[in-house]
This record gives structure tokens, sequence and C-alpha cells, in this order.
């Protein structure tokens, strides 16, 4: 039995930083009712941009909404939305991620929803909070990455801010969203009451930082300076990076530098000696380093460096990363199949409970594919 079966959610959410919540709630066992207007469904289903179908729709969305229930009403019809409320008034879980003041307008905000259902646990992401001079900008993931300074992170000096190329804002706050869920669930167990979570795709993002924006505080509020050479953190000395060899790429993280010259053979990097100048003269020590690196294929560097347990790997590409035995190992591909017989292979959940697998068969559903069970299931009766 999984941790979360018997928990019902209604899912009123769509794109990626809700939608990634409720995967991972239904994951571990949590019944997701994902409910979808008439027609188009989640935008995701089309709008996002993507050179992959999967049966007819967005490979994203048929990734995050696996597991699910789909439902289809209209939030602004009043049949479609009594339907929901008696939805809502046996769930466990609501969850939305609409723009602040949206929800307010439909009729599904915290406090209409308690009235009906005093126990629930009430779960909402927004872009920037419900207050302040950014609140209604567009919660989008790089649009965040952008404002929040994190940009700035990545990259070569002087080669201009680097986003990361992955949604990243939304999957973190979908992750803080499924803590603050769980830990509302714990407390409704405890006392009997519901609670409202809210979360914000730019606190999320803020938070992620919380190592580097601290180091701004207690450093004087000093400019963020990336190294002019293969930089990996801003505020790590060398070696921290990633370096081309002979034949591909290899990760440097942690090691004095002295002995890095000792195993690879780079007298240069001897001089070293002191541990501040690792930071200070990061720049010119990983330029020593990068040249020399380029010597030899990574191998070669790998069968040095690992035996003495200095924290290097090897920069894979996705193929040679599947093909590899560490991965195999893992089986973190599942096969799903959809309503209509389709399978595709997608990650499982990452998480094992005493050494189980969360792994669930079950493919994204097709637009409105359970409303009539539903219907005949929690409302009509």
């Amino acid at each position: 039995m999984k941790p979360l079966e018997d928990i019902l959610i209604i899912d009123l959410s769509q794109f990626l930083s809700a939608p990634s919540a409720t995967l991972r709630l239904a994951d571990l066992g949590a019944r997701v009712i994902k409910v979808e207007r008439p027609e188009t469904g989640d935008i995701c289903r089309t709008l996002y941009v993507s050179n992959t179908i999967i049966n007819n729709e967005s490979s994203v969305f048929q990734a995050i909404n696996r597991n699910k229930e789909s439902f289809q009403a209209d939030l602004k019809q009043k049949a479609d939305k009594e339907k929901v409320m008696k939805l809502i008034a046996r769930a466990d879980v609501l969850v939305h991620n609409f723009r602040p003041g949206v929800i307010e307008r439909l009729g599904f905000d915290y406090e209409t929803v308690k009235e009906i259902n005093p126990g629930i646990v009430y779960g909402e992401i927004s872009g920037y909070g419900s207050e302040g001079p950014w609140s209604k900008k567009p919660g989008q993931d790089l649009l965040l990455q952008s404002l929040s300074g994190l940009t700035w992170l990545s990259g070569n000096a002087g080669k201009g801010p680097v986003p990361m190329g992955l949604a990243i804002v939304d999957i973190l706050s979908g992750s803080h969203l499924v803590q603050g869920i769980l830990a509302a669930l714990v407390h409704r167990k405890k006392s009997q009451q519901g609670t409202k979570v809210s979360v914000s795709m730019l606190e999320s993002i803020l938070d992620f930082q919380f190592e580097t924006i601290t180091t701004y505080y207690h450093d004087g509020g000093a400019p963020t300076e990336r190294t002019a050479f293969n930089n990996a953190h801003a505020y790590l000395g060398a070696p921290y990076g990633v370096y081309r060899t002979q034949d591909g790429f290899l990760a440097l993280a942690m090691g004095a530098i002295p002995v890095l010259g000792d195993l690879l053979g780079c007298a240069d990097l001897k001089n070293y000696t002191e541990v501040a100048s690792w930071y200070e003269k990061r720049d010119e020590i990983k330029k020593i380093l990068a040249d020399h690196l380029r010597t030899a294929p990574t191998q070669k560097w790998l069968s040095v460096l690992e035996p003495a347990d200095i924290w290097c790997a090897e920069v894979m590409d996705w193929h040679r990363l599947l093909e590899h035995e560490a991965f195999k190992v893992l089986n973190m591909i599942q096969p799903v199949t959809m309503g209509d017989g389709f399978t595709y292979e997608t990650t499982r959940c990452p998480i094992k409970i005493d050494g189980d697998l969360l792994t669930s068969s079950v493919g994204s559903p097709a637009l409105g594919e359970h409303t009539k069970a539903i219907t005949n299931e929690l409302i009509a009766n």
C-alpha cells in the first residue's frame, strides 16, 4: 500500500508547476482528478512548444500528467461549477495555480471552499505571491529565472546571463507545494483542521539560491563574479568546473590544487600552496588546468584522479548515460499505458518506500476521459 492511498486530490492546475506537484502526490498513492476545460483542456496539451508529440499531444503533458484522471468542466458555467464543488466537498486536497484574483472570480478561493469542506488542504502556487508590484506578472519559468538573479550564476564571466535549460522554477515550486501539502495532511491528522498552503515561484527560486544569497549578504554585497574560465559555481574557487579533454569533458569539484598538480603531472599547479589563492587566483589556476587537461583523454585523467578520491566525473550526454550500467541498474524508465492502449516510456518516481520502487503503469488521461465515471461515483450519488 502506498502512503497516500485513500487521499483524494482535485487538481485545477495546468502547465507545469502545480501539475508536477500532483504528479508526485499521485506517485505516492493519492487519487488525482484533473479538472480541465472543455475542448482545449490543460493548455499544456497543445501550447507547450515541443518538437516531440506523443499520441497527438505534447510530450511534456504526457510526462507530467500520468497517473491522473481527467474530468471535463467549465468553471465559468453554473452547472459544471456545482459538479466541481461536489467533488471538492469530498476531497482531501485542492490544488490550483491561477494568478492572484482569478480563483476568487471563479468562486474557488479558500474562504469559499472551506465553507463546504472545513478539513480540506488547499494548495496554491502563484508566480510572485498575492502582494507587491509583481503579483500580476505571468509566472513563467524563464521570466522567474531572469528576475531572481539565477541567470548570473552560470556561464563564464563576460558572457551575459545564462538560463538553466530546464523548467527549474516550475519543478522546485511544485516540490515545495508537495512538502507543504504533506505537512498540512499530518497537521490535519493531529488537529482535524484544514490548512491553506501557498507557494510562490519567486520564493521557491530564491530559496534555491540560499547558499549564494547568504554569501552575498555577508560579503558586503559584492557583485556576483563568475570565473572567466570553466565556471560552474560563481562562489567557489578552483578547480570547480567542467574542462575539455582530448576526447570529451571532465567535471572537477573539490581538490587541493598542489595535489592535483602531482596527480596530473602539472608542475605549474604546485605553486598554489595557499588555500586562499584557490579562490583569489581561480581564473589563472583554471586556465592552467584547462590547457593541461586537453593533452590527454578523459579516461586517463579519471584513472589517476578517482583512485586518489578526487571528486570528478566524466561529462555524459543522455545517449551515453542511458547505455551505462549505472543508469540501467536504477530502473528509472517505466512503461505507462493510456486508456486507448497507447504505451510510452517515461521516468518513474525517484522515491523508494521500504526499499520498494513507486511505479505506476497508468499513462496520462485523454481530455474528459473519466468524466462520466467520476460523475456516477462521486457526484450523482
